[in-house]
């Protein structure tokens, strides 16, 4: 991410005067610089040491997967950690708890505690069929009796039924759903051949007078019109009758008291589900869609189980590619075994950060899938820079001196890209985050990416050291052989002379010498590979060089007669095959005139159809979406939207402290309120009984109270409400008040439920807000949907911005100005074209995409960072000229690392899971946008926009006198006194 410092490596230069932002950054990257060569020099004196080290370190922090643990908590994973709806559950559970209520009135698919749930449809008919409807309680009997065996051996074992699971009433018998009892009434009224009822939808009434919500628990209704006249599905107003249905759905509430009953309550839940799929067999006319409060969990978790052999695939094909990646035409100078090394290094790296994480008692959940690719992206960055770096090195010198040389040049800009990682993920990884899923992730990545780097500078980096050693004795880069002279090859057949083809010392120096006559400046062997410490001091200190056309390849002082020629590489069979490409073919391609227009045409079409995703980006509240797909969540999920679609999940209305019921005003204000829902009310049945009475429903307080408990929640058909309304005493003879109470609401939804509800939610408590009776509304399924939004895009704000501050402030002291600005625009320009593009795919705004946009802000910086860099610090030539340098050095290894990451992205998209599908379009969309911008739009808009690349050296210096100065270089083989004219 950093640029070189131009002019600052040598030991003395004449500085002319300069702005003292710009001498400070000179400063600071001459001292980076020099400090980067020393501990390359380190490494590659001790390579032993840290090839051996990590090694043994992961292998240590390996052995801890025995305390390897599964998070189970997937609400506190995926749900905002602070929001109203939490602080409003555990009032309602202090208030209203779970074992109090004695009808079934909760959420769709969230509900506390344990149960066991399923959906029934029919084939063909309704399932209040006769057929249908004695299949359908036939299986509630075998559910009702059925038992498990705690612990399954032993002597100590027990049989656990649902009678001694469930949440039992007042007269100590299961709560049912009130669906079963209905249904119940129905056949026993068809047995003894007296009229059925009828059964009315949403709200029915049940033999003893009591009316039940059946919304939830019966779907697909055809309701009958006022005329007779059959009404669609979902259609029935209050009051209807139901002429058939296509779906049923029954939960089974448990209870889970203590460590025992919550660990037979697990084992009551896989049997419920074993039994329902060999009931399912046995009837293959009923679809039988079964959940329970662990199959979220389940579910969620077992998209690691599925991808773990796509990502030893993804591996595999990254592997190959790397390798081709770091091979050459020359036997000696290609590094296959570089590639293969730089994963191992990032494989041992997530090792040993699993280690740490094993060690500290952290839990692990699906969304680390995307770790491994954060980690392959940065790793991958930094070894293809390297390699890029070493081939620009003189051959002549020692190893240590090309290790250091690669080292000075390199680790500024791979330091400067993991700083930017480390801030995105750790301020993501920061008490701002309010969602766990993301925090958990961006703080094991930033672990990962941490012990990544370290691992490149000591792991990779001894690599090097020990293929430069092989390098410099003339051995084959694959096999390890040495290779003979040209002499002793041409006895051989023609493909070992192919297999065996290097270029000796000899015969660079010997091809070499021509090009040395026509110049007053010789140059060293291989005018590709050159010494980073042989500099040339001159007032023109921020002239930079090409490759193969200076005298000093890695240094930043080139001399000032330095020019830029056509293709003069006297072995162009030694470069790579994409280097080749990109100094040949694609640098003249990308920059030629013509080809502009086009360029910037794409870029226009690139910002429209950002733009158009960015206006239709929606949220991605349902967890179900990020389980594996096929399992019972999705299927259960889809079989609910599909017949139960019509009714919202029952909502409750909690009115929390003690208000004047007694009063009119009240009266009309709560029953304002529950206008327009379907509801389950007692004081809409307690004013409609003191109606039916001639009574007056304003009544004192006293007089209000003592019909309330002793006549109406003594009447058989109104006993239920008792579980809605608590008392509390005032003192001896007068009458309680009532302290809270709670009404049951549910809304028409439509196909867009959970907008819709969320909708609903913040209408309800604005109204809260302004009423004179305080109350709230909750509902499970609240805490997923309370400040979604915010908690979701909140890490991704505040690292993009964390990142323009860092930018921002470093060009004050460390990055030039131009690459920050550059950069920062380039950052938003991914982001935005990645949100975009992300949400024309049909991916939403969830935890999981969120992870992957805010890694993309990494990951473009890696590709893009370099090539600014490079591109910015040039002076004297024309912006094309630059621009094909930059792609030269820096856009290779970006093309290197997109290659790879790429296919290594492909064998995650064909598993069948929901997150990795969303993980597999989104990284695809920031490794394609990130090319876009390193291989097109970048050098296309650095041709004709600032920085600008002037050929004067500023008034009034024409006129100064040449100097010659005495520059001696030395290095590990030789002592060499150059005379340099400047």
């Amino acid at each position: 991410m950093l640029v070189s410092a131009p002019g600052l490596s040598g030991r003395w230069e004449r500085l002319e005067p300069r702005p003292r932002a710009r001498m400070l950054r000179q400063v600071l990257h001459a001292g980076l610089r020099t400090s980067f060569h020393a501990l390359g020099r380190f490494v590659a004196g001790h390579p032993v040491f840290f090839a051996s080290a990590p090694v043994l370190l992961s292998i240590l922090l390996g052995a801890s997967f025995s305390r390897y643990r599964v998070e189970e908590d997937v609400e506190s994973l995926l749900a905002p950690k602070h929001s109203l709806a939490k602080i409003e559950g555990n009032l309602v559970e202090s208030l209203f708890p779970v074992n109090r209520s004695k009808h079934s009135l909760y959420s769709d698919l969230q509900t506390p505690g344990r149960y066991g749930r399923v959906i029934v449809t029919t084939r063909k008919g309704s399932v209040l069929d006769p057929v249908h409807l004695d299949t359908i309680l036939k299986l509630h009997r075998q559910i009702y009796q059925m038992q498990v065996t705690v612990p399954a051996t032993g002597f100590n074992s027990f049989n656990y039924s649902f009678s001694y699971l469930c949440l039992p009433d007042d007269k100590n018998v299961c709560i049912v759903d009130d669906i079963i009892r209905a249904m119940e009434e129905i056949q026993s009224a068809r047995i003894s051949n007296r009229s059925i009822p009828v059964l009315r939808y949403p709200i029915t009434q049940l033999a003893d007078g009591r009316h039940a919500y059946i919304g939830h628990q019966l779907g697909g209704v055809q309701g009958w019109g006022p005329s007779g006249a059959v009404r669609g599905p979902g259609t029935g107003a209050k009051g209807e009758g139901v002429r058939s249905a296509r779906a049923l759905q029954l939960t089974y509430y448990l209870q889970a008291r203590g460590s025992l009953m919550d660990r037979v309550a697990s084992q009551w839940e896989k049997a419920f589900c074993a039994e329902l799929q060999h009931f399912s067999a046995l009837h293959p006319k009923l679809g039988l869609y079964p959940s329970t409060s662990s199959s979220l969990r389940t579910d969620f978790q077992f998209s690691s189980v599925l991808a773990r052999r796509p990502l030893l695939a993804s591996l595999g094909v990254c592997g190959v590619l790397a390798i081709l990646c770091c091979s050459m035409r020359d036997c000696v100078r290609s590094k296959p075994w570089l590639g293969l090394l730089a994963l191992l290094s990032i494989t041992l790296s997530g090792l040993t950060a699993a280690g740490i994480l094993n060690l500290t008692g952290a839990t692990y959940n699906s969304t680390y899938l995307g770790i491994p690719f954060v980690m392959l992206g940065h790793g991958l960055f930094g070894s293809f820079e390297m390699l890029s770096s070493w081939r620009r090195t003189r051959e002549d010198q020692h190893v240590k001196e090309r290790v250091a040389s690669v080292f000075e040049d390199v680790m500024l800009r791979f330091s400067g890209s993991t700083m930017l990682h480390l801030m995105t993920l750790g301020l993501a990884a920061s008490p701002l985050t309010n969602m766990e899923a993301v925090r958990l992730f961006c703080r094991t990545a930033a672990l990962a990416i941490t012990i990544s780097y370290v691992y490149m500078l000591s792991f990779y980096s001894s690599c090097l050291v020990f293929t430069g050693y092989l390098e410099t004795g003339y051995r084959h880069g694959c096999f390890c052989r040495r290779v003979p002279k040209p002499d002793r090859l041409d006895s051989k057949p023609a493909w070992y002379r192919c297999l065996m083809y290097t270029r000796y010392q000899d015969e660079t120096q010997t091809t070499n010498a021509p090009n040395a006559v026509g110049d007053s400046h010789a140059h060293p062997p291989n005018p590709s590979l050159t010494h980073p410490h042989a500099h040339t001091h001159t007032h023109t200190a921020n002239n930079a060089n090409i490759d193969g056309h200076s005298h000093v390849a890695n240094s930043t002082h080139p001399h000032p007669h330095t020019h830029f020629t056509s293709s003069t590489d006297p072995h162009p069979q030694d470069s790579h095959l994409l280097l080749g490409c990109v100094r040949h073919c694609y640098g003249d391609w990308i920059t030629n005139t013509y080809v502009k227009p086009f360029v910037v045409l794409l870029y226009l079409i690139y910002i429209s159809f950002g733009l158009m995703g960015f206006l239709q980006v929606t949220q991605g509240s349902d967890p179900s979406a990020l389980v594996a797909m096929d399992t019972a969540t999705v299927l259960y999920t889809r079989a609910q939207q599909r017949y139960f679609s019509s009714y919202s999940p029952v909502i409750g209305f909690y009115i929390y402290e003690s208000a004047p019921y007694w009063n009119a005003s009240v009266q009309r204000d709560l029953l304002e309120y529950a206008k327009g829902f379907q509801r389950i009310s007692w004081l809409e049945a307690y004013l409609n009984y003191l109606t039916d009475r001639n009574q007056s429903t304003s009544q004192p307080r006293e007089n209000f109270t003592r019909t309330l408990r002793h006549s109406f929640l003594r009447e058989p058909q109104f006993a239920h409400f008792a579980d809605d309304i608590i008392f509390a005493e005032r003192g001896q003879g007068e009458e309680p008040d009532v302290a809270a109470s709670r009404i049951f609401l549910v809304a028409k939804t439509t196909e867009n439920k959970r907008e819709e509800m969320s909708v609903l939610l913040d209408t309800l408590r604005r109204l809260s807000l302004t009423s004179r009776v305080r109350f709230l509304i909750f509902n499970p399924s609240f805490v997923y949907l309370d400040r979604y939004a915010a908690a979701v895009s909140s890490p991704l704000r505040h690292s993009l911005l964390a990142v323009l501050f860092l930018l921002g402030l470093s060009s004050l002291a460390v990055v030039e100005p131009l690459v920050s600005v550059w950069l920062g625009l380039t950052l938003l320009s991914v982001q935005f074209g990645v949100l975009g593009f992300m949400t024309l795919w049909g991916v939403e705004l969830d935890c999981m995409s969120v992870l992957c946009l805010i890694s993309a802000l990494g990951h473009s910086a890696d590709c893009s960072g370099p090539l600014l860099c490079g591109f910015t610090g040039g002076r004297g030539e024309s912006r094309t000229r630059w621009v094909r340098v930059a792609l030269e050095r820096h856009g290779v290894p970006s093309l290197q690392t997109l290659i790879c990451y790429s296919a290594a992205l492909v064998p995650v998209g064909s598993v069948r899971s929901n997150l990795t599908h969303t993980l597999f379009r989104c990284l695809a969309l920031t490794a394609g946008c990130s090319a876009l911008h390193t291989l097109a739009f970048l050098p296309t808009l650095l041709t004709f926009l600032p920085p600008s690349k002037s050929r004067s050296h500023g008034p009034g210096e024409e006129g100064q006198i040449q100097e010659v100065e005495s520059v001696e270089m030395n290095d590990s083989t030789r002592v060499v006194d150059q005379i340099t004219t400047v």
